[in-house]
């Protein structure tokens, strides 16, 4: 699916009629790792105000702990590496806005752990944005994300900027030049052509346009 040029606020006209459709709505925005995911997602939730609430499934992290456990602590980030029915379980409370408050867990870039209760979603919130990689992978337990998502946003970017950015976002958070680089360009790599592969099954593929 070629991507479609959108300013930013046309998306927050399209997620405010969403948001106006039912009692509740659930909006997920993905894209390989380093497009802007959360930048967007955040500034969706800006716009709409208390209407609205992010969801971010990099709460889903297996703990550190776990992973060197399991091994795949040179993987983090891999499909494999999150509590993927947790996050399933999640959001299938979130499409009940009669159950209450939910909570749901929050990841802390600067321990690299997950912190769980750390978002609420009170009653009140009519468009719910989930944010993650693999809101679109067709394997289990992921698969059914796709049928609990009203619709699923693809963000696309130019490979070198996307690969920039990541670098730059992986220096930020402490590491040195040149292990950010290899991260970016080797397990975050793998993960981005898994990605990738799924731009199909998206509702809207997004290339977006600067602020002006």
């Amino acid at each position: 699916m070629k991507p479609v040029p959108y300013p930013l606020d046309r998306l927050v006209s399209r997620a405010r009629d969403l948001a106006a459709t039912g009692p509740r709505r659930l909006l997920g925005i993905t894209g390989a790792p380093g497009v802007g995911k959360s930048t967007v997602a955040g500034r969706l939730v800006a716009a709409l105000g208390p209407a609205a609430a992010l969801v971010p499934m990099d709460g889903f992290h297996l703990a550190e702990a776990e992973l060197h456990r399991l091994g795949r602590q040179a993987r983090k980030g891999a499909p494999d590496t999150f509590d993927g029915a947790g996050f399933v379980a999640l959001l299938r409370r979130l499409r009940e806005p009669e159950a209450g408050t939910v909570y749901a867990p929050e990841f802390r870039r600067e321990i690299e752990e997950p912190i769980a209760g750390a978002i609420p979603v009170t009653p009140s919130v009519r468009l719910v944005v989930v944010e993650g990689n693999y809101l679109l992978v067709p394997d289990h337990p992921w698969g059914v994300v796709r049928d609990l998502l009203d619709e699923i946003w693809f963000l696309d970017l130019a490979e070198p900027e996307r690969l920039r950015r990541l670098t730059d976002r992986h220096v930020a958070y402490g590491r040195p030049p040149a292990e950010a680089a290899a991260r970016a360009r080797g397990s975050d790599q793998a993960n981005a052509e898994v990605i990738a592969g799924t731009a199909g099954r998206a509702d809207l593929v997004i290339r977006l346009i600067p602020d002006t």
